[in-house]
C-alpha cells in the first residue's frame, strides 16, 4: 500500500454475532498513532455485506470524513468457516484417480480415541455418488505411470453438466510433485463447463492425499458462494462511493487481493481469528512481551493462541467441525498455512443447556444475532452466556454496545430459570454463575491442552484479552490458569478488525518435494525455491509497493518418522555444503523442539518433506513501551452490585468509564471498567493500571501466605 492509501483505512470483521468496523485515520499511516473509530453492528445473515455498509456510515460520521476518503478496505469473515460447518456450500463434484474415490471417507488410520468403537466423525463434504474416478497415474517421483484418460474426462464433463453441479474439485494422486494431469483435466472440463474448477496442486501442493483432497474439496465447496459474496461486496461498496482497493486477510495472517481470495477461498477459513492473533502480536511487540497467550472471545466462539517472540505460532494444517471438542483428529483437516490456535464454541451468544446427567453445558450452538440471547428481546428463548453475564451484574442493561442495544434482564432470568435453573433447583444468580463457571473452565481447559500440546507452561505467559466478551471473563480465566498479568488493549472489543489494519501483505507458497540429504541435488532444490519465491512475491506485489522480506522453511524429519518439524533456513541459494548445513540445523531444532538429547538417533537418515517460502511486505518499526505496574488510585463515581466468585455472592463493585482513565491511573478491584464495545471486569483478586497507550493491565494482587 502507498502512503496515500494508508492515511484512512477501514477494517471489517464479520463474525457469527457481530460485524466489527474500524476506521483508522492517521497522517502518515504509522501503526499505533492513528485515531481509531469503531462500531459493532449485528451480523446480517441474509446479506452480510449490509452490516459492513451500516458500520461504515457510523464510523465515517464519527470521524467526520466522506466515504470517498477511505483509501483501502481490509476484510475478514467467518462465512467460509460457517459454510463448511453448517454444510451450506455448493453442489460439488470430485474428480479423482481411479481407485482413490473413497480417500476422503476412509480418512487415515489414526484414531483419536483408541478404544471408542462408536467414534463420530464429520461426514465427507462430497457424498460418494458425487465422486468420479478417472484412469491415469503419476508416481511418487513425479513420473507418469499411466496416461490420463482424456476421453474419460470428456465423458465426465457431460455427466457433471447434466447433474447441475455448481463446482468441481480435481484431486489426483501425487499431483503435488507433478501437476500435469490435474492441469490437463482442468483444461478439458473448462471447455465443457462454466463452473469454477479447483485443482489440489494449486490449492494445497502438499503430500498426504487425505488432507490434500479434503482441502481442494473444501475450496470448491465454498468457492461459488464466496465469489458471489465478494463480488457483491465490491459492487455495493462502489455504489455508496467507497471506490478503493479491497483486500482480504487469510488464515496465515497476511493480506491477499480479492481476486486471489475468490479463487482460493479456503484460505479465508480462519481469517477473522487470524486478525486477532496479529492484533495481539503487535501489542506484544510494543511492550516487549516474549511469552503471550491471546484470548479472543466474541459472540460465537472463543480462541486461544500462543505468541512467542512477537509472532503467533503457525501450522500447515488445522481442523474445522470437530465432533469432539478437544480431540485432535476428530474434525475435517484443511491443509493450508494457518495461525495455530484452539477454538471452542464459547462466545457471548453460546447457549446454555443441561445434559442427560443434569450438568450445565454451554455451546457449541449459538443464538447468534438472529434472534440473539434472550436479553436482546428479539425473540430468543434460550439462555446464552450474555444472559448470565447480565444477571451477574457484569453488564449494564441500558448501555450495552454503547446504548445501541437495550438488554432485558427479566427475559434473561426467565430463560435461565426455565431452561436450566428450575430443573436443578437453583435461583437465577446461582444458575448464571454456574453457566459462567462452565464457560471459563472450558476455556481454561482448552488453554491448558493447547499449551501442553505445544510443550509450554501456560502460567508463564502474559494474557492479552480482546473481543466483545473476553474482558468480561479474562480475570476469572487468569485465576484458573495461574496467569499473573493480563492486558486489555485499547479497542479490545473490535480487536480482530484492528488486527486487519496491522497485518502485512503476505503469502506462503508451499511445495512437497521428498528430498533425502544423502541424495540432495543443489541445482534442483535451488530452482524449486526460486519458483516458490516468485510465486509468493507475485501474490504480495498485487497489493503493495513496499520492499519484500522472505522467510524460507524446510519441514524435516528422520527417515521413518510420521511427522516433521519446521526448520528456518537462511534466504540464500544452497551450495555444495548444503546437506551438512541442513543436517546441523535440523539436529539443533529437533533437540530444542523436543527438549531432549538426540544422541540415540545419530546415524539415521534425514529428509525434507515440504519446502515453504513466506513473502511479506516490510513493516515499520514500533516504539517499545514499558509496562506500568503502579499508579495513582482512581476514586469511582458510582457503584453496582456484581457477583464476586471469591466470596460467592453479589458484591459492590466500582464502576469506572474507560474514557475518563489516563496513563498511570490505578483501579482497585473489585471494579468494572465500561466502554462502548466491551466491559472489563477487574475481580477482587486483581488491580488494574492504565498504560501509556490506553491499555489496561490487570495485575494479580500479592497473595497472603
Amino acid at each position: 500500500m502507498t502512503s496515500a492509501k494508508d492515511r484512512i483505512r477501514l477494517g471489517a470483521d464479520i463474525g457469527g454475532t457481530f460485524t466489527d468496523i474500524v476506521l483508522a485515520v492517521g497522517p502518515s499511516g504509522d501503526f499505533g498513532d492513528e485515531k481509531i473509530f469503531s462500531a459493532k453492528v449485528l451480523t446480517n445473515y441474509s446479506a452480510p455485506e449490509q452490516a459492513i455498509l451500516d458500520g461504515i456510515d457510523i464510523v465515517i460520521r464519527e470521524a467526520g470524513v466522506d466515504r470517498s476518503d477511505i483509501g483501502v478496505v481490509i476484510h475478514g469473515t467467518t462465512l467460509a468457516t460457517n459454510a463448511l460447518i453448517e454444510r451450506r456450500g455448493a453442489k460439488t463434484a470430485l474428480v479423482t484417480t481411479s481407485g482413490f474415490r473413497d480417500v476422503i471417507e476412509m480418512r487415515t488410520e489414526n484414531r483419536f480415541n483408541q478404544y471408542d468403537l462408536n467414534l463420530r466423525l464429520p461426514q465427507p463434504l462430497i457424498p460418494r455418488e458425487h465422486r468420479f474416478p478417472v484412469r491415469g497415474r503419476i508416481g511418487a517421483n513425479g513420473r507418469e505411470l499411466e496416461p490420463l484418460d482424456e476421453a474419460g474426462v470428456e465423458a465426465l464433463a457431460a455427466v457433471i453438466a447434466e447433474q447441475a453441479f455448481e463446482s468441481v474439485a480435481i484431486g489426483f494422486i501425487h499431483s503435488y510433485v507433478n501437476i500435469r494431469h490435474e492441469r490437463r483435466a482442468q483444461e478439458i472440463l473448462s471447455r465443457k463447463l462454466s463452473v469454477p474448477i479447483s485443482i489440489s496442486a494449486e490449492v494445497s501442493p502438499q503430500m498426504r492425499e487425505f488432507e490434500r483432497f479434503n482441502t481442494v474439496c473444501a475450496n470448491a465447496y465454498v468457492r461459488p458462494r464466496m465469489a458471489t459474496y465478494l463480488g457483491r461486496l465490491r459492487m455495493r461498496l462502489k455504489d455508496i462511493g467507497v471506490n478503493c482497493p479491497v483486500f482480504m486477510i487469510h488464515s496465515g495472517g497476511g493480506l491477499i487481493a480479492v481476486e486471489t481470495a475468490a479463487e482460493f477461498p479456503v484460505r479465508l477459513v480462519e481469517s477473522g481469528p487470524a486478525g486477532g492473533a496479529i492484533f495481539a502480536a503487535d501489542i506484544a511487540r510494543r511492550f516487549g512481551l516474549e511469552k503471550v497467550v491471546s484470548y479472543d472471545m466474541g459472540g460465537t466462539t472463543a480462541k486461544i493462541c500462543l505468541i512467542e517472540e512477537f509472532a503467533p505460532r503457525t501450522a500447515r494444517t488445522f481442523e474445522v467441525a470437530r465432533t469432539y471438542r478437544f480431540s485432535r483428529g476428530s474434525g475435517m483437516p484443511i491443509s493450508i498455512p494457518v495461525i495455530e490456535m484452539i477454538e471452542i464454541g464459547a462466545g457471548g451468544g453460546s447457549i446454555a443447556w443441561l445434559d442427560t446427567m443434569g450438568r450445565i453445558q454451554t455451546g457449541p450452538e449459538s443464538a447468534g444475532s438472529e434472534p440473539g440471547p434472550a436479553c436482546y428481546d428479539r425473540g430468543g428463548t434460550w439462555p446464552a452466556i450474555t444472559d448470565a453475564d447480565l444477571v451477574l451484574g457484569k453488564l449494564d442493561a441500558d448501555n450495552f454496545a454503547g446504548g445501541k442495544i437495550r438488554l432485558n434482564e427479566g427475559e434473561a432470568k426467565r430463560a435461565i430459570l426455565k431452561e436450566v435453573g428450575d430443573q436443578i433447583g437453583l435461583d437465577a444468580v446461582a444458575t448464571a454463575f454456574g453457566i459462567c463457571e462452565v464457560v471459563d473452565e472450558n476455556m481454561a481447559n482448552a488453554a491448558r491442552v493447547h499449551a501442553v500440546e505445544s510443550g509450554k507452561n501456560i502460567s508463564e505467559n502474559v494474557m492479552i484479552a480482546f473481543g466483545g466478551a473476553a474482558p468480561l471473563h479474562a480475570a476469572r480465566l487468569c485465576e484458573k490458569l495461574g496467569v499473573e498479568l493480563c492486558l486489555v488493549p485499547r479497542g479490545a472489543g473490535v480487536g480482530s478488525a484492528i488486527g486487519f489494519l496491522k497485518a502485512p501483505f503476505g503469502y506462503e507458497a508451499l511445495a512437497s518435494r521428498f528430498t533425502r540429504l544423502s541424495e540432495f541435488d543443489v541445482e534442483v532444490v535451488n530452482q524449486m525455491l526460486a519458483d516458490l519465491k516468485e510465486s509468493a512475491e507475485r501474490f504480495v506485489r498485487a497489493g503493495t509497493s513496499r520492499s519484500i522480506v522472505r522467510e524460507v522453511t524446510a519441514f524435516m524429519r528422520y527417515a521413518g518418522q510420521g511427522w516433521e518439524i519446521p526448520v528456518l533456513l537462511p534466504d540464500v541459494p544452497f551450495d555444495a555444503d548444503a546437506p551438512v548445513k541442513l543436517a546441523d540445523l535440523f539436529r539443533d531444532n529437533y533437540q530444542r523442539f523436543f527438549g531432549r538429547s538426540i544422541d540415540a538417533l545419530d546415524g539415521l537418515e534425514i529428509e525434507v518433506v515440504t519446502w515453504s517460502v513466506k513473502a511479506m511486505d516490510e513493516r515499520p518499526g514500533v516504539e517499545r513501551r514499558e509496562l506500568l505496574t503502579k499508579g495513582r488510585t482512581v476514586e469511582p463515581s458510582s457503584f453496582r452490585c456484581v457477583f464476586d466468585p471469591a466470596v460467592g455472592a453479589m458484591r459492590r463493585h466500582s464502576i469506572v468509564p474507560r474514557g475518563l482513565l489516563v496513563k498511570g491511573d490505578l483501579v482497585v478491584g473489585p471494579a468494572v471498567v465500561v466502554e462502548d464495545e466491551t466491559t472489563t471486569v477487574v475481580s477482587s483478586l486483581f488491580d488494574a493500571v492504565v498504560q501509556n497507550d490506553g491499555s489496561i493491565l490487570l495485575i494479580r494482587k500479592v497473595r497472603n501466605t
